[in-house]
């Protein structure tokens, strides 16, 4: 095969400054071996962390990334409070990811629907999936199903404008709307164990405790004998539980106390308790109440667990929202699966008994931790990968085409990718949109919408 001919088969733009170097440096037709490819399934944390990680760990390898929405970054547009855009500032970073000539983004694509895993395998040298937990985990109560009863994964997608699901703000206009005209004026946090193993962070229950027009209401017997234990706990722990202490024990001072009575909304943890049963009202459609059962602790330390006492409580209500976790789902059978974790089973981000197929984010460990935790999480993947492209445990001798044979299967299909500058031609439009009232963005709420302004 003449050199003329080998860079109009592998010339796509980007790569064809490497392979002139790949060929001067091999002495002949070995690109393959030159240029590696990794494909990412998922534009969240996880996939844009792994790709930032392998593009800067070596010099020679193209990154794709696969995305089934037409937009990229997950849980950080979709995800993240509306009122925190400092940490939406990651997104500058995977931007940087996402334009470097070594990596490029196919959103519109469902992989497991539009692609199979193992058609990706064939055509790249390592796959890593990354698509995150787009599943709900379910309360298993009699009444679940009941109107009134959402997850938090949905409300959340639906304020922040997740498809099919003011100032300083992207909240979308409808949730704006329908949150301005709410006539919700008590919320309870409701809790299996005790304060000692509360979940949130001392910023989050700070921005709660000084919420504008609420009050907080606690039970006093919930926090008997936390003080006691204070003594034995890391500091950003002992901290947190001395603010829910002070807000639960606590006299107010004269401001606070004024404050709090002009409250008109009042919200409050209630530990110790498990829900288990959603309580319909006569109609049987409708949620009109829930009914708990109080536990106490048994053990200590990390292996504390709640543990039932016979009691039970009717709390009345009119909304239920279930927040006890995403749920990683299965998109393609030949990927080995654990059900019961919700996690595809791997040692170091190595999916087991399946050479060449790694996963990072949530799809490897489980929902756990913040975007910090993601990111190392994802660092240990990439390089678990990088390992076995030195050591040789990854084939990189034989040829890949990568997006190439990929494309010519999508275009068979009727699927048309979304590129990372269609991307922006979205991104431009919701920036519009969102100056003229005053809020960052203004998002696309639905993919026929994106899919039109990005064929534009």
């Amino acid at each position: 095969m003449s050199g003329h001919k080998l860079l109009k088969l592998w010339s796509s733009g980007r790569s064809r400054w490497r392979l002139h170097e790949g060929i001067s440096r091999c002495g002949k037709a070995c690109y393959s071996s030159c240029i590696p490819k990794v494909c990412i399934v998922g534009s969240g944390p996880a996939g844009f962390y792994t790709a930032q990680h392998i593009i800067k760990a070596r010099q020679d390898v193209d990154v794709d990334i696969y995305e089934r929405l037409p937009v990229p970054f997950g849980l950080v547009r979709f995800g993240v409070a509306p009122d925190h855009p400092e940490v939406k500032n990651v997104i500058n970073t995977f931007t940087q990811t996402a334009k470097h000539s070594r990596c490029s983004f196919y959103g519109n694509v469902n992989v497991g629907k539009d692609v199979s895993v193992d058609e990706l395998q064939q055509a790249y040298h390592a796959v890593v999936l990354s698509y995150g937990a787009e599943g709900n985990r379910s309360m298993g109560v009699p009444g679940e199903d009941l109107a009134g009863v959402y997850s938090a994964k949905d409300f959340v997608g639906w304020y922040n404008g997740l498809p099919n699901c003011r100032e300083k703000t992207d909240i979308t206009q409808p949730a704006l709307e329908a949150l301005a005209e709410s006539q919700v004026c008590r919320v309870l946090i409701v809790g299996r164990r005790g304060p000692m193993q509360i979940a949130c962070t001392i910023k989050e229950l700070r921005e709660m405790v000084n919420l504008p027009g609420t009050r907080p209401e606690m039970v006093a017997t919930d926090f008997e004998g936390v003080a006691e234990a204070l003594k034995d706990v890391p500091r950003p722990r002992k901290r947190l539980t001395e603010l829910m202490l002070k807000t639960a024990l606590e006299k107010p001072g004269e401001k606070e106390q004024e404050r709090r009575n002009k409250a008109s909304r009042v919200w409050g943890f209630r530990f110790f308790r498990s829900p288990i049963e959603v309580l319909a009202d006569p109609s049987q459609n409708k949620i009109a109440g829930i009914r708990l059962a109080v536990n106490k602790l048994e053990g200590s330390g990390e292996g504390v667990q709640a543990v039932l006492t016979g009691e039970e409580e009717d709390v009345p209500c009119g909304l239920v929202v279930s927040s006890i976790g995403y749920k990683s789902l299965s998109i393609d059978p030949s990927v080995p699966f654990d059900s019961h974790k919700a996690i595809v089973p791997n040692i170091m981000g190595r999916v087991q008994q399946a050479a060449g197929l790694y996963c990072s984010g949530w799809l490897k460990t489980g929902p756990t931790g913040v975007i910090a935790t993601t990111m190392n999480n994802s660092f240990d993947t990439a390089r678990s990968l990088m390992e076995d492209m030195d050591s040789g445990m990854l084939d990189l001798s034989a040829a890949k085409p990568g997006s190439q044979s990929i494309s010519v299967l999508l275009e068979k299909r009727g699927v048309k990718p979304v590129t990372f500058s269609d991307w922006e031609k979205i991104d431009n439009v919701e920036m519009t949109r969102g100056e003229a009232s005053g809020k960052p963005r203004e998002k696309l709420l639905n993919v026929e919408e994106m899919l039109q302004v990005a064929r534009t």
